[in-house]
């Protein structure tokens, strides 16, 4: 008897029982080439010995201490080796996962201004169709609709701009640089609305993964809210949880724009699934503020800085460096996003292909030149998904692409290990799977 409550209760999931590179296999011996890093997650695969030696070494030593007793080895090493090419941060904070994450980021947030004499501020910034996590904090700050809708009561107030999201919003006579200007400057225009000494930070992903599919910004985009970010000394909070940590290309999504945040918040690749992990990481000045006020971050969960879980995450780092794999990530990046322009490019139900490394995300359409999206009701990615792993290929489709109830994409995000075969089966295998569904 099953006794497990899954996330969608009464379906039958497939027993996962190994992993071989990019590839999951099940009880029954079903073979799955892994397209999505199960939700960007698995970026090493499923089987890396380097990674697999640490933990159990790791376990031989020590497999926990309370942090509010000791710190480790591993967790100093780790947060030595991110701070060293982070982009201007000085201090980490581990935690468990991405909700976590960004929940210590936002009270984070509001302590520092605590500690400055600052506590008329209280109003988070993000943008709608962003996703920052379940917990009820970042649920609130997220602007996935779907997803808050039902938790709406509960959640604390925050307040939405426009997405950086071109293919949908830029209107006819507008270049890409003038649109993205103008959405960027929407954050001026809150700041303004709620009062300028009123509001803590604005809260973005770099590249939009879940809810949108891989949306990236236009070049200046991000410039621009650095810039107003800073003229009105709000903070900058970056959600990487899922774009970064070497997903687009570069370890830190947000080394392509240019720009240096406040904070950033990571989790998913950087332990790539052989262990629960997340990181919260804050520049000098927000550390400084804490120590020199009231000397204690007022925030704490049992497991952070968990030494196994930071042995992984430093053994993920440290083979993705010295292995070259970001050059792969660029390498296999570029041609599965030609391979999948080169097969659906001109397909009528495929709209736009978009993203960055092993980052990519395919918006389905009803119609190519309206743009029209398929009717509601037809949960198109709910079939696509279904097929997809009736086709051995492991996909992230969602609904609510445009606004949080109408649109659909495809998500891809493979390890960061695959070769010229595993481009080419993945488009093999989402070609048959479009064939069926659409």
């Amino acid at each position: 008897m099953n006794h497990v409550f899954h996330r969608f209760p009464g379906h039958d999931l497939p027993i996962a029982v190994s992993g071989v590179g990019p590839y999951i296999i099940d009880s029954a011996g079903r073979k799955y080439l892994d397209a999505s890093g199960g939700a960007a997650v698995s970026c090493l695969g499923h089987d890396n010995a380097a990674v697999i030696d640490a933990i159990k070494a790791q376990l031989d030593r020590i497999p926990f201490a309370h942090t509010s007793f000791f710190s480790s080895e591993p967790a100093e090493e780790l947060a030595d080796f991110l701070v060293e090419r982070g982009p201007g941060m000085d201090r980490v904070y581990f935690v468990s996962g991405g909700s976590e994450a960004m929940e210590a980021a936002l009270k984070l947030a509001r302590q520092y201004y605590l500690e400055r004499g600052e506590d008329q501020r209280r109003h988070f910034i993000a943008r709608r169709q962003s996703y920052h996590g379940n917990t009820l904090g970042a649920l609130a700050v997220g602007g996935n609709e779907w997803r808050r809708r039902q938790f709406e009561p509960v959640l604390i107030q925050t307040h939405h701009i426009a997405p950086c999201y071109s293919y949908r919003d830029r209107m006819a006579d507008e270049t890409e640089s003038e649109y993205g200007l103008r959405v960027a400057d929407e954050l001026e225009g809150k700041i303004q609305e709620l009062g300028p000494g009123s509001v803590l930070a604005f809260v973005a992903e770099p590249v939009v993964g879940a809810t949108s599919g891989a949306v990236a910004p236009i070049p200046g985009y991000f410039k621009r809210i650095r810039e107003i970010c800073d003229k009105f000394g709000i903070l900058l909070i970056l959600d990487e949880v899922m774009c970064g940590m070497g997903r687009t290309g570069s370890l830190f999504a947000c080394e392509q724009e240019g720009i240096e945040p406040d904070m950033l918040v990571v989790a998913k690749g950087l332990g790539a699934g052989y262990q629960p992990i997340g990181a919260l990481m804050v520049t000098r000045q927000i550390y400084d503020a804490i120590v020199g006020g009231s000397g204690f971050f007022q925030h704490g969960h049992t497991y952070m800085g968990h030494p196994t879980a930071c042995a992984a995450g430093l053994a993920v780092q440290r083979f993705i460096e010295d292995e070259s794999l970001l050059d792969n990530v660029r390498k296999q990046g570029a041609r599965l996003f030609d391979a999948l322009n080169e097969r659906f490019g001109s397909h009528p139900h495929i709209g736009d292909i978009r993203g960055r490394g092993l980052f990519l995300g395919l918006e389905i359409v009803s119609d190519k030149t309206s743009k029209s999206p398929m009717p509601m009701e037809s949960k198109i990615h709910v079939a696509i998904k279904r097929e997809a792993m009736n086709q051995g290929l492991m996909c992230y489709p969602m609904g609510g692409t445009i606004d949080g109830q109408n649109g659909n994409h495809v998500l891809l995000a493979p390890p960061y290990i695959i070769g010229d075969e595993h481009v080419e089966e993945i488009v093999a295998k989402l070609d048959r799977t479009f064939q069926a569904v659409l």
